[in-house]
């Protein structure tokens, strides 16, 4: 079940969704842009932050769901720690990401 009455422009930075309307997101019809623009700036240091500003709106199964199979640029460094968090097993956006 989804909470309704939470305002994507509370929780979340502007600059994450730089190219819509924050407003005029809605949490049913928009999750498969919120979840991963929500968590594509975090790093491992925020992560825990972020992702619970997530889960206020989305149950666990539902954000792992849309990290798998968006086209958003999230980093497996972020995959990897949804996956841990949530004891499923690992996924990667990427083949090939570089580390450096």
């Amino acid at each position: 079940m989804l909470t309704k009455d939470v305002h994507i422009n509370q929780l979340f930075p502007k600059h994450l969704f730089w190219d819509v309307d924050m407003s005029c997101l809605d949490i049913d019809k928009d999750r498969d842009l919120i979840i991963p623009r929500a968590l594509i700036a975090t790093t491992p240091s925020t992560f825990t932050n972020d992702i619970e500003k997530l889960e206020i709106i989305y149950p666990k199964a539902v954000i792992a769901r849309e990290l798998k199979t968006t086209k958003e640029k999230v980093s497996n460094q972020i995959c990897r720690l949804v996956a841990r968090r949530y004891h499923v097993n690992q996924f990667a956006r990427f083949s090939n990401e570089c580390h450096f």
